[in-house]
């Protein structure tokens, strides 16, 4: 599965961005797979943001809950990231991840895009 972000880049506080990842290869159906966002602050570990289930189910870290929203089209086959009320901490190198399944059992293979620059000023 091969991931493609965009959609970063500079933006106020307040302000909003919209992340997309497209997805393609084999076994690349975003509707087959859990598909998340990830973010790594200058310094910091990467952390969770957001994921999206095979199933439509969302989950998303406390820090972004109720700002961000994670989305897909199937029919384009890509995920979303809307962000709002943007803030300076929201500031990050974001990336897409795509577990793939790849046996019955439901063992995962990860995917990660090459990451897309939010930077958020104040």
């Amino acid at each position: 599965v091969q991931l493609v972000e965009s959609g970063g880049g500079l933006v106020h506080a307040g302000e909003s961005l919209r992340l997309s990842c497209a997805a393609s290869g084999r076994l690349s159906s975003v509707d087959t797979m859990t598909m998340s966002w990830h973010r790594q602050a200058l310094g910091k570990q990467r952390e969770l943001v957001a994921f999206i289930t095979s199933s439509g189910s969302t989950n998303y870290a406390d820090s972004v809950k109720g700002r961000f929203t994670i989305s897909r089209d199937i029919a384009k086959n890509t995920v979303y990231l809307q962000m709002n009320s943007l803030k300076p901490e929201d500031s990050a190198v974001y990336y897409c991840k795509a577990d793939v399944v790849v046996t019955v059992e439901g063992a995962t293979v990860a995917s990660w895009g090459q990451g897309t620059q939010v930077t958020v000023s104040s």
